[in-house]
Order: structure tokens, then sequence, then C-alpha cells
């Protein structure tokens, strides 16, 4: 029984990989080629796996070849698990030194003041790990991007995503003096009606910012879009150069702060929220890298991020 079942995983593997080289070929003929094997085999393994499945992957006609919408998905898993097994082959063979290429996408404000600083030093411990950075405020999909470890702020939703806790962090508004000596000090949420709000020009997880409204009660207020932009960095530097009311966490403005070039509002109504940080990885069930093991483990080691709300 055992020697059946691991002749059927193989023959998966094999399958998901002539599946892969074909959309990647863009016809069974060059696929065949790449693979050595003869145009009509190549178009019975997908046919049989297609069979299997129960749904179509390919529409075929005289001229072209396309993947179907099922195509698509299963072309990105089937490329995450072949490079899996390639890398648990590869580790195996290698004494499960980290190695490859380790794709990480965090938010930019983490990235500026956290995870660029510390790469040198990780790339001395382990330098067969090739690493590829992202730093964006958008929120990717881990598995169709291609990403090993995404640095986000708030609550994990996917359920196929494991996550470690790096740490929390409270919400401050602020503002530069110069802005301030021009538009006033708002001295209650509700006169933040009357002042320029940075926001986000994206989907965002708390899109209002919440106060207390002093009377027992709280309020949420949203900025209008007057000024928007892509990522907290940017709104950091908008708000430096007095173009409006920013919401960062603490550690992302404390030296502006400190330094006196941004001065935190609306203190005493503040609802003590804050962002938790997490990096998340492909899982449960999942093997993990080694690559990715050691990161995640660096990282709990260097981010000091932590100031209770």
């Amino acid at each position: 029984m055992d020697s059946i079942m691991a002749r059927q995983d193989i023959n998966r593997s094999f399958e998901m990989a002539v599946f892969a080289a074909v959309v990647e070929a863009g016809a069974f003929s060059a696929a065949a080629r790449r693979l050595e094997l003869t145009p009509s085999a190549v178009s019975k393994l997908v046919n049989r796996l297609e069979a299997r499945l129960g749904t179509r992957l390919l529409q075929r006609s005289t001229r072209q070849l396309h993947t179907t919408p099922e195509g698509d998905t299963f072309y990105v898993q089937c490329k995450r698990i072949l490079d899996d097994i390639n890398s648990a082959e590869r580790e195996a063979a290698q004494g499960a030194a980290p190695r490859g290429r380790l794709r990480i996408n965090c938010f930019v404000p983490f990235g500026v003041h956290y995870l660029l600083p510390i790469l040198p030093e990780f790339s001395e411990r382990y330098p067969d790990i090739m690493l590829d950075v992202v730093v964006s405020d958008a929120v990717v999909d881990l598995l169709e991007d291609r990403t090993d470890i995404a640095i986000r702020t708030g609550r994990l939703k996917e359920s196929n995503l494991v996550a470690r806790k790096l740490g929390e962090d409270c919400m401050i508004v602020a503002a530069a003096p110069a802005y301030l000596a021009r538009h006033g000090t708002p001295r209650t949420p509700q006169e933040l009606s009357t002042h320029k709000l940075l926001g986000f020009n994206f989907r965002h997880q708390k899109e209002a910012w919440p106060f207390r409204d002093g009377l027992g009660g709280h309020i949420e207020i949203t900025p209008q879009g007057e000024i928007l932009v892509s990522d907290g960095e940017s709104m950091r530097q908008l708000a430096l150069a007095g173009m409006g009311l920013g919401r960062f966490m603490s550690q992302h403005v404390r030296e502006d702060i400190a330094q006196g070039r941004l001065v935190p509002l609306l203190e005493d109504y503040s609802t003590g929220d804050g962002e938790i940080v997490h990096a998340v990885f492909m899982g449960p069930g999942l093997q993990v890298p080694a690559r990715v093991r050691v990161m995640l483990d660096y990282l709990l080691e260097k981010v000091k991020l932590s100031r209770p709300c």
C-alpha cells in the first residue's frame, strides 16, 4: 500500500511539473521539447490531470492555448509546491543549510526603521540566502506574489497563514509646528473637521481615526481624501512638511516628536488603540524552509517593538 501511495505522489508531482511547463511554454510541443517528451505524452498527462481534478485547466484552440481561471489558480499552487520540493531536496542534500531566495514584503515604516537596518548582519550570518525585499504598504497575496514572509499589522484574516507576533505599538496623531501655527491646534476630535487629515489611497484596515469623545463614549473621524498617500513614510514626510495631520505608530515618529519636528495631538482623547505587528507565512501543514525559519527567528531576536497603550 505504501509503495502504491508513493508512486501516486511521484506521478502527481510529475504531472504538476508537466502542467507548469505547458503554461510557461504556451504550447504542448514547446513544453515537450523542454521536458524531452513527445507532444502526445504531454497532452495525455494534462488530460489525465484534468480528468482526475474534474475541471478544465487549459483552453485549447488550433493556434492558442490559455489557462482557465481554475488553471491560473492551480498553476500558482503547483509552482509553490514544486519550489518547496526542490528546496527540501536541496536542504537535505546540503545538510539543511539555509540557502536560496527569500522574498519578504513589509509595510514602509517597518521596512525603513526596522527591517532594512538589520539585514546586513543577517546577510553576514547567512551568505547563501539571497534577499528579495519589497517595501510597500499594499497588502499582497503571499501565494500569488510568491512571498515567503510578509510583515503586517492588524488582525490576521487568512486561515492558511501562520503568524508570529513581533510586537505592538500605540497610534499617535501628530502635526508639524508650522502647520499648527497656520491652522491652529485642534483641542477636541470634533475640531478635526476643519483640518487637513492625511489618508491612504488604498484600502486600509482602519480607515477611521478612533477617539474618546470626552463624554464617556467614542467617536471616529475619517480623512476625507484631501491628501492621500501610498504608505506611512510618505505620510510622515508630508506631515513634516506641514501638509496636514497624520496618524502614526508611535515608534515611527518617536524621534520627530523628541526633536520637536512633530507635535502629538489629542492625547487626552486617545482610545489607547494600537497596532500589532506580525510576521506571517504560509501554513499550517506546509514545510517551512530553512531560509524562512532562520529569518523568522532573526526578526524575533532583533525587532524590539513594544509600547503598551
